[in-house]
């Protein structure tokens, strides 16, 4: 059979955002991949950013991320959304690791990083309906208010955290020593 006579998958939803397929076995989202970064200063403090999400109906605190364009390596994608979300860059990027982000129903990965000495470089260049604060704040401060609540990642982003604290106090990262309570 050749490849034009194959029936193409039928898609319940098929737009810019979201791509879904509904499957014998249960809906199936199709999302780009996405890139967060955990970016720290020479100061050791961390670049983060805060916004609503709707779906929360609430501003969440959370490190810069996106969505790698096509063709695009993450990498780059997720140096872009760092300089576009905050106006910040860094040339010491670190891989932190990837996994799938929701298996059981979707189809993408997520690029964990770390960049090191951070630096402001520019203002925002957000895209069109984004609102976005960015800051700093002190590692140990910020790693704090997540272990008392007071700041909630979402789950992959604090399964990031959780990852760079492993190697930072374990395995290390190159030419920074965190102590940690």
């Amino acid at each position: 059979m050749a490849d034009s006579d194959r029936k193409r998958p039928s898609y319940a939803v098929d737009d810019q955002w979201l791509r879904l397929r509904v499957l014998p076995t249960g809906p199936v989202i199709e999302h780009p991949d996405w890139v967060d970064v955990i970016a720290l200063t020479a100061d050791l403090n961390i670049v983060l950013v805060d916004q609503y999400r709707h779906s929360v109906r609430s501003v969440r605190t959370e490190f810069p991320a996106g969505t790698v364009d096509d063709g695009e390596a993450p990498l780059a994608a997720i140096q872009r959304e760092l300089l576009e979300e905050t106006g910040y860059a860094s040339d010491d990027w670190h891989a932190l690791g990837s996994a799938p982000v929701h298996p059981a129903l979707q189809t993408n990965r997520i690029y964990s990083f770390l960049a090191l000495n951070a630096r402001p470089v520019g203002g925002q260049a957000l895209d069109e309906g984004e609102v976005i604060h960015a800051y700093e704040l002190p590692l140990v401060e910020f790693i704090a208010k997540v272990e008392a609540g007071a700041i909630e990642l979402p789950a992959l982003q604090l399964a990031g955290l959780w990852w760079l604290r492993a190697r930072l106090t374990g395995r290390g990262v190159p030419g920074i020593s965190i102590p940690f309570p």
